[in-house]
């Protein structure tokens, strides 16, 4: 015997539909939703060799060498408005027998510094590669003046060398970015 069971289940589910326990909605906590994502980005990388640092033709020294690279990620609005804090990373590797002063200077499209960081790359020699950690962290007031830049000059600087120094200068770098979203209506 053959019973019809779609009826007495359409029943029953639909009790259930009825009867289940519903909390009420308050779709207007969706405006208290902030959204925190951690951004991370590699910004800077060079390979010097000592005889960028020499001039074989001339025979003087080059005690700087410059480099400009744009930071595109920080001329959004969103971005500036919602950054937080900034960490940058550096890492030196060095076989040159000599120490360098490095600068990172962050200027904006008026060519005006608007943040300014530097430290110091200990001596390493070719046999021996010295690694050297530079970490700047970046928030509170500074951070506004770091996402007015559009481009960060980087200057390596040695006190003196000669035709004879030998080895490599490299840098590694990347920028984490935290940021907090809000809804802004």
């Amino acid at each position: 015997m053959k019973k019809n069971l779609l009826l007495p289940l359409t029943v029953v589910f639909s009790m259930l539909l009825v009867c289940s326990c519903v909390k009420d909605v308050d779709f207007d906590q969706a405006q208290n939703i902030t959204l925190t994502p951690v951004v991370e980005l590699d910004l800077i990388y060079f390979n010097l060799d000592a005889g960028d640092f020499f001039d074989t033709i001339s025979n003087t020294q080059r005690l700087t060498v410059r480099d400009t690279t744009e930071i595109r990620f920080l001329d959004d609005t969103g971005v500036q408005e919602s950054l937080k804090r900034a960490e940058f990373l550096f890492n030196f590797t060095n076989t040159i027998n000599r120490e360098f002063q490095v600068e990172f200077q962050f200027i904006n499209e008026m060519n005006q510094e608007t943040y300014y960081t530097s430290t110091t790359v200990s001596a390493g020699n070719v046999g021996n590669p010295v690694a050297t950690q530079f970490i700047e962290n970046v928030e509170g007031p500074e951070i506004l003046e770091l996402t007015m830049a559009d481009r960060v000059v980087v200057s390596v600087t040695v006190e003196t060398i000669d035709e004879t120094v030998a080895g490599e200068l490299n840098l590694q770098s990347k920028t984490t970015y935290y940021l907090e979203i809000k809804d802004r209506s």
